[in-house]
């Protein structure tokens, strides 16, 4: 068994979540689009916001509250800050743990002028009671405060300045049926293609001033998970290997060594997706498994495997939810070059 914290992750480079900048500036910040026009991928998405912010900004109005869902890294905040510069309007940014109050909401929603947007990331984890105060926010522009309590208790009501919520979030089946009422404009951001991948890589290494062919950035797009973050935290460290190991550009060959060297494989599955798919395989026989059996074998949270490794490996088919467990496909053994009877492939 290995330990509890043998493996840092964190730090995993494939780790769809915000890592902290090595260096003094905020490197995902730096590579985010302004525009929608500098957008990449998400056309559905793009092309359906882009109509309703038209049509307020026509009517002289606020945009209608959007709710955006799916996995992390996908460029949901920057989509929200793209919605604000395309209406000319501020944007406020906090997140659904921070609001740990009502009058939390209630400072934030009082100074937002007329047509600014309060973006919300998280939005599933406010609390209910965070959550009611919101109710009549959205619908009526207004807040309901209930001041004193007991006989003495009396309702005070503060006007609010037209604004759009804009909500976010990686689970929605989490979100309260009357949350989810309230919004106006609900997208389902997907998981990018390669092709769409390499164009964010070449994009992002102009603004870095990386020389990066298209072969080099289509060999990091493959291994991005389909998630720009991924891909941009890739492109990051494959400069380190070409500033040193190269002559500064990133090609095909300098992009395989830097990601094989970070452990990497051509799917994009690191150390942790590989252990776990093995000790499936190798420990419980293929399974099925259960996932906190599975988690304490491997010295990881059950929600790390749950929430990070397991939506990966079930979109590549590496494993499949039965009633009794998980279970490794035959794809996972032919990947890990692992023959069903246990042993190897030479």
């Amino acid at each position: 068994m290995i330990e509890q914290g043998e493996f840092d992750f964190e730090n995993r480079l494939v780790s769809p979540t915000e890592q902290p900048p090595d260096s003094t500036d905020d490197f995902e910040v730096g590579l985010r689009p302004k525009t929608l026009d500098e957008y990449i991928g998400q056309d559905s998405v793009k092309e359906n916001i882009k109509i309703c912010i038209e049509a307020a900004k026509q009517r002289g109005d606020a945009l209608d509250h959007v709710l955006l869902y799916g996995p992390p890294g996908l460029g949901k905040t920057t989509l929200s800050m793209i919605i604000a510069h395309e209406m000319g309007v501020n944007i406020r940014t906090t997140s659904g743990p921070a609001i740990e109050k009502p009058g939390d909401l209630a400072a934030l929603l009082t100074n937002l002028e007329k047509g600014d947007v309060l973006f919300i990331d998280e939005i599933h984890r406010l609390s209910r009671q965070v959550e009611e105060i919101l109710y009549p926010a959205l619908e009526d522009y207004a807040l309901d405060i209930i001041m004193g309590k007991g006989p003495a208790a009396r309702s005070i009501r503060i006007e609010l300045n037209k604004f759009t919520l804009i909500g976010a979030t990686t689970r929605s089946g989490q979100l309260s049926a009357p949350l989810r009422d309230r919004f106006g404009i609900i997208e389902r951001l997907e998981l990018y293609k390669p092709e769409q991948l390499a164009d964010i890589i070449q994009r992002s290494a102009v603004i870095l001033g990386v020389p990066c062919d298209l072969e080099g950035a289509r060999e990091l797009a493959c291994r991005s998970r389909g998630t720009p973050r991924i891909a941009n935290r890739m492109l990051r460290r494959t400069r380190d290997y070409a500033q040193i190991m190269g002559d500064g550009r990133i090609t095909k060959d300098i992009a395989r060594f830097a990601l094989d060297r970070l452990e990497i494989d051509d799917l994009g599955l690191d150390k942790l997706d590989r252990r776990m798919l093995k000790m499936i395989i190798n420990g419980y026989g293929g399974g099925p498994v259960g996932l906190q059996t599975l988690a304490a074998a491997i010295g990881e949270e059950a929600i790390t495997l749950e929430d990070v490794c397991e939506p990966y490996l079930m979109q590549l088919g590496f494993i499949s939810k039965t009633p009794r467990g998980r279970v490794a496909t035959q794809l996972a053994y032919d990947h890990l070059g692992i023959l069903r009877d246990g042993q190897t492939h030479l």
